[in-house]
């Protein structure tokens, strides 16, 4: 426990904290400790089967993984996640916690540890990645029947949104109560939150944040899902991070821009001195081309994610590149050569952010390392072009379970656990009888 947190507990009298890790679906996970005994144990010890749960509750068999006892292991608090959380009725702390075994080395299984350890092949390299996520996300009215379909939330108009309103500013203003909660949240949660426009779904919004280290991104994306969460509840409304949460308009992605410094000179590597694109830039588009069909498990990672992967719906079926060209899965956006970079369109604001961060920088690495050649950019439309990716949450598990590349930068341990969370969720899913099949099959068959 250092003293700086020590001092941020007790000149904001702060009562409770929240020691949270997240687990592989991105649930946050933990105990709320009071402030007295946080200070005294320095730690926080939790099952590591934690780590294992899947999006409804189930585990599968975890003694591969974490041992025929269900061992804990020590989740020791990140000094550099401290803060206060702003809509708690008490004053209380949150700080997120890495997961570490007895003899301190890092738990495998941990989704933050899995971005750790990318980070630390860059690391190795001379390499620094830079990130900026983009999160979509919509506000829905409150529902207590999940067998209803979700609707738009009534505005301070007093009117639901009956057309798409692709950055108005007018139906933004509508939700002016909620927006500005959430923004003063932001700032007292120190998320780094840049701008809000209106997506093209009804009730769509988006947020982007500044850019910066790939880990703290991740961290402040974590905690902001629980921040829009929390204020729409207090506004009367729900907001959520599906893919796909309604039939007729276009999914939710989380877009990931990324380029790479020079850790000891501060320049981008995808740019040359004379400023045109260096072979690694070339090199790291090539990555993603071969590798990020292969990690669509983890930026396609639920069922209704493949609902938002799909044609004319505002989302990419391929990973072809082209410059400003948002019909492929990889656009790279006008520029100057400071700011090269490279944007991945194929993740949903569904994932892990720990793990989506983890793969598309794997990815990059591997094209990088290995020297690949990137193929020619495309000029047109790439709508018509859908045989990349994965289409649906078991081929997305072979795949992934296929690639020894991305094995050994994620772990293997990991990657089998991964990929056995999510074959449980998908045969969990795959018992449920939906009304599309009652409505036509069950009196015409």
């Amino acid at each position: 426990m250092t003293q700086a947190m020590k001092d941020f507990l007790r000149e904001r009298n702060i009562h409770e904290v929240e020691c949270v890790i997240a687990d592989m679906t991105g649930i946050a996970r933990g105990k709320i400790l009071p402030k007295d005994l946080f200070l005294g144990e320095g730690e926080m010890r939790l099952p590591k089967s934690v780590l294992l749960n899947t999006v409804n509750g189930e585990q599968p068999n975890n003694r591969p993984y974490v041992g025929v006892t269900d061992p804990d292991m020590i989740c020791v608090p990140d000094p550099a996640t401290l803060r206060q959380v702003p809509w708690a009725a008490e004053n209380v702390a949150l700080v997120i916690h890495d997961c570490q075994n007895f003899d301190g080395t890092p738990v495998g299984l941990s989704p933050r540890a899995v971005l750790r350890q990318v980070l630390k092949l860059y690391c190795d390299r001379g390499w620094q990645p830079v990130v900026a996520p983009e999160l979509e996300f919509y506000l829905v009215a409150r529902s207590s029947n999940p067998h209803e379909p979700l609707t738009p939330p009534l505005g301070r108009s007093g009117k639901v949104e009956s057309g798409r309103q692709s950055y108005s500013i007018d139906a933004v203003n509508d939700f002016d109560p909620f927006f500005l909660e959430l923004s003063t949240f932001c700032k007292q949660h120190q998320l780094g939150v840049e701008t809000l426009i209106h997506e093209a779904g009804a009730g769509q919004m988006e947020i982007n944040f500044t850019h910066g280290e790939a880990l703290e991104l991740a961290d402040r994306v974590f905690l902001f899902k629980r921040a829009v969460r929390e204020t729409a509840l207090r506004h009367g409304i729900f907001a959520t991070f599906m893919a796909k949460p309604m039939e007729a308009e276009p999914g939710s992605a989380m877009h990931i821009h990324q380029s790479v410094l020079d850790t000891a000179t501060g320049a981008n590597i995808f740019s040359r001195a004379d400023g045109s694109a260096s072979d690694l830039f070339f090199s790291y588009i090539a990555g993603l081309e071969q590798f990020a069909p292969a990690a669509t498990l983890l930026f396609a990672p639920h069922v209704n994610s493949y609902r938002r992967l799909s044609r004319f719906m505002s989302a990419p079926t391929n990973v072809h590149w082209g410059y400003d060209n948002r019909t492929c899965g990889l656009r790279i956006p006008n520029s100057t050569p400071a700011n090269r970079r490279v944007e991945n369109r194929v993740p949903g604001v569904d994932v892990n952010p720990y793990l989506a961060m983890a793969a598309t920088l794997a990815c990059g690495y591997l094209g990088m390392t290995q020297e690949l050649h990137a193929s020619p950019p495309m000029a047109g439309s790439a709508e018509q072009v859908h045989d990349h990716l994965p289409r649906n949450l078991e081929d997305a598990i072979n795949r992934l379970r296929e690639c020894a590349p991305l094995r050994e930068i994620l772990g293997d341990l990991f990657v089998e656990a991964f990929c056995e969370v999510k074959e449980l969720e998908f045969s969990t899913y795959s018992r449920v009888i939906s009304s599309w099949e009652r409505e036509h099959l069950m009196l015409l068959v």
